[in-house]
């Protein structure tokens, strides 16, 4: 999320103040004559599904952007009439929407008539300008940003959001657009290639130089610490489980012994070995298991039960 956003974001808190005013009775001016505020949700509403641009408001927020937002994606702009900057970046918005075909649409936000969305983002200043994707807020920015950037922040969303938000390969398609990829990092491949081939050493080697150049490249870090351990797992001695319990003390048989656990799908029994010798020992031996362990946690997702238990082990055996 960037920083434009401040805090979480729950996007259900508006859904709320929407059913609340579709409940409210009819307005005078003629029997079951709908309130102002539903009149204008059910204008939006119809304008809204085929349009590229259109004003959203409090009652209308969860259906023409939360749930339109499950299939294409949705760029919110809060602007205020008062707003300079919003008068550039507005129509410039509003061309580019509809130059996209149906690959996103713009909802545009009046935040002086509608103060909760506003707040609902944590908005320091306008304009801010919001992509929804799935539900959720993805992406951000604030002010009057100049085209060749913004082109640059939908492109990337396009490619990040293409295959979770069935509606922009359908609007792509519909249009006759053939998304560009990118072509794939020549560095990236000669250490798959090796890694597919079976040397280990030489993928371990080509992932260090990306990393020598990229020491930020999350993708090289995680691929580097597969290698790794792949290595190890085809390594490992079924005996070493064993040296590991004759021996407490020897860190290398422990170390091996949690590989083979893990290669062996005893997810849990690696783990917990390799707390309890972080329980025993200090110094540069604690370190060197410790770390060794946390290698271990980079292989799975960070919200397996599995891995939060162990660090919730890990964090009481240090401190």
């Amino acid at each position: 999320m960037s920083a434009a956003l401040s805090g979480a974001v729950d996007l259900s808190g508006l859904k709320a103040r929407a059913d609340s005013v579709r409940r409210q009775p009819p307005a005078p001016g003629g029997p079951g004559s709908p309130p102002a505020a539903e009149r204008s949700a059910d204008s939006a509403d119809s304008a809204g599904s085929t349009a590229a641009v259109f004003e959203v408001s409090e009652a209308t927020f969860q259906t023409d952007v939360v749930e339109r937002s499950m299939n294409q994606l949705v760029v919110v702009d809060l602007w205020a009439e008062w707003c300079g900057p919003c008068k550039q970046l507005s129509p410039l918005l509003e061309r580019l929407a509809k130059e996209a075909g149906g690959a996103w649409v713009l909802a545009k936000v009046d935040v002086d008539a509608n103060p909760r969305i506003a707040q609902l983002f944590g908005v320091q200043s306008i304009p801010t300008i919001v992509a929804i994707g799935g539900g959720q807020p993805v992406d951000a920015f604030s002010g009057a940003l100049p085209e060749p950037e913004i082109r640059k922040w939908l492109d990337s969303l396009l490619d990040a959001l293409r295959d979770k938000l069935p509606g922009i390969r359908a609007a792509e398609e519909a249009n006759g657009v053939e998304p560009v990829e990118e072509p794939d990092d020549p560095r990236f491949v000669l250490a798959e290639d090796a890694f597919e081939q079976g040397d280990y050493a030489a993928a371990q080697a080509a992932y260090e130089r990306i990393l020598d150049e990229e020491p930020a490249n999350d993708q090289a870090k995680l691929a580097l610490t597969q290698v790794k351990f792949t290595a190890r797992a085809e390594a490992a001695d079924p005996e070493s489980v064993a040296r590991a319990e004759a021996d407490p003390a020897d860190l290398d048989a422990q170390l091996a012994a949690a590989d083979f656990e893990l290669a062996d799908q005893r997810v849990e029994d690696a783990f917990k070995r390799l707390v309890d010798v972080i329980r025993r020992t200090s110094g540069d031996e604690r370190n060197r298991v410790r770390q060794h362990l946390v290698e271990l946690f980079e292989l799975f997702d960070s919200a397996d039960d599995r891995v939060t238990k162990a660090r919730r082990n890990l964090a009481s055996a240090l401190f």
